[in-house]
């Protein structure tokens, strides 16, 4: 429960910087052209709200319903569908009125918040904690890659050394280039042999279907860090950099290999080997019923080198922008999936997202997901659909290229069967959430 509250707290903190922030990027422009707002809300409140004022001309105030938020600008037909005013004739106040450049200001002011706002955290991400990366050559033990990979003949402890049809440097991109760019040949190295690795040009239909999440992981000893103080461990004479080799004469070449040994004998006392200043010493150790035995284990940053590249204030600005155009790039890019049937049943609503935070609260992560979903709400807001900011713009430059605007009864329709269409994809992707969830 205690995880489900702090991804949830992240989550609701996060869209809601990013929801008041779109929507000050139409309520800005529109005051400065002088067309009226009348509502300003963070969450949608049909029925009531949780909290409001009135300041001038715009109400203040937030909603009950967690969808997002929204401004109401005078003569303008948005989501409150308000058919009354658009029945009276334009006030010089009203959206309707203003010349159709101002109203396309008003219009991608949300999205351009959102895209500045993405780089600008990235920026700031990239001056306070730099990036780090883990380059493949480092990998030393080799990976652990998911049973699909398997299938395809790669095997736990190999070493990837290139994926020849592709751009790989860093252990983070390998994901990435198989199932966005299209990557297939891996060159690999197995017990200090050279392999050639095909992958079919259908895997990323595979990974989808069937959900896999992590397609690799770096691989390391399994070794001690720490002994508990009355522990089977300390009693069998156990020391910190004690390295397992086995358990009950099987082998643990790496941490997983290690700990499914060790806990594949509950309850039983087992023989361990371990490496000791290049000798090896057998330890006669009783297992827990839970499967332990009373040791800390080393982490992966004992043993595997990352990079970490600082930068200074002037520097993150230019490596924010590219940090942008690439991030964006690859989300867009990877539009091509949800064509699929496979791609379509990962499709996720808030519960999806919301897996995307930590379970334990991190700033750096914190901003980084926030950063991705500002991104992410500025290229799906700008999309061509009505009730969506790129269907407004859409209508508006499609009235200052022909001088003829739109009729309101044809934009009140597109309106809604724009609507229409967000609901039902809103309904399909939280639904998702739900069938995964069961399943």
């Amino acid at each position: 429960m205690e995880v489900f509250l702090i991804k949830a707290a992240q989550l609701i903190l996060s869209l809601s910087i990013l929801v008041v922030l779109h929507e000050l990027g139409h309520f800005i422009p529109a005051k400065l052209f002088k067309t009226r707002v009348e509502k300003f809300y963070l969450f949608f409140d049909p029925w009531f709200s949780l909290f409001k004022f009135k300041k001038g001309d715009t109400e203040y105030g937030v909603g009950w319903l967690p969808l997002g938020g929204y401004v109401k600008i005078s003569g303008m037909i948005d989501e409150s569908m308000d058919k009354d005013q658009l029945a009276q004739e334009p006030q010089p106040h009203e959206f309707r009125s203003k010349p159709a450049w101002q109203r396309l200001i008003i219009m991608i002011g949300g999205v351009t918040v959102n895209l500045i706002l993405g780089f600008l955290i990235y920026s700031m991400i990239l001056f306070t904690w730099g990036k780090e990366r883990l380059p493949l050559e480092n990998l030393e033990y080799g990976v652990y890659v998911d049973s699909t990979m398997m299938d395809y003949g790669l095997m736990d402890g190999d070493k990837i050394v290139a994926v020849t049809d592709g751009n790989v440097k860093y252990y983070e991109e390998l994901g990435k280039e198989i199932l966005i760019n299209g990557a297939r040949t891996l060159e690999i190295e197995r017990d200090g042999e050279s392999m050639t690795i095909q992958l079919p040009e259908d895997v990323e239909q595979t990974i989808l279907a069937k959900e896999v999440r992590t397609l690799f992981s770096p691989r390391y000893p399994f070794a001690v860090d720490s002994v508990v103080t009355g522990s089977a461990a300390e009693e069998a004479g156990f020391l910190k950099n004690d390295r397992i080799v086995s358990v009950d004469g099987e082998p643990t070449e790496g941490i997983i290999e290690g700990l499914k040994a060790v806990r594949s004998h509950k309850s039983e006392t087992v023989t361990i080997d371990v490496e000791r200043n290049g000798s090896i010493i057998s330890k006669e150790v009783s297992v827990s019923e839970e499967g332990r035995i009373g040791i800390g284990l080393k982490s992966v940053t004992d043993y595997v080198q990352t990079e970490t590249y600082k930068y200074g204030f002037w520097q993150a600005i230019p490596a924010g922008v590219q940090e942008t155009k690439d991030i964006l790039g690859n989300y867009i890019t990877s539009m091509k999936l949800i064509f699929t049937k496979e791609g379509a049943s990962q499709i996720g609503g808030f519960g999806a997202i919301g897996g995307l935070f930590p379970a334990t609260w991190n700033w750096q992560t914190f901003w980084s997901m926030t950063a991705f979903l500002s991104l992410i709400l500025a290229f799906m807001n700008i999309l061509p659909i009505p009730a969506l900011d790129g269907g407004h713009v859409m209508f508006l430059l499609y009235e200052m290229i022909t001088g003829r605007k739109p009729g309101d009864k044809f934009l009140e329709y597109a309106q809604m069967a724009g609507m229409i269409l967000l609901l039902g994809l809103l309904i399909f992707a939280n639904g998702n959430d739900i069938l995964r969830a069961f399943r």
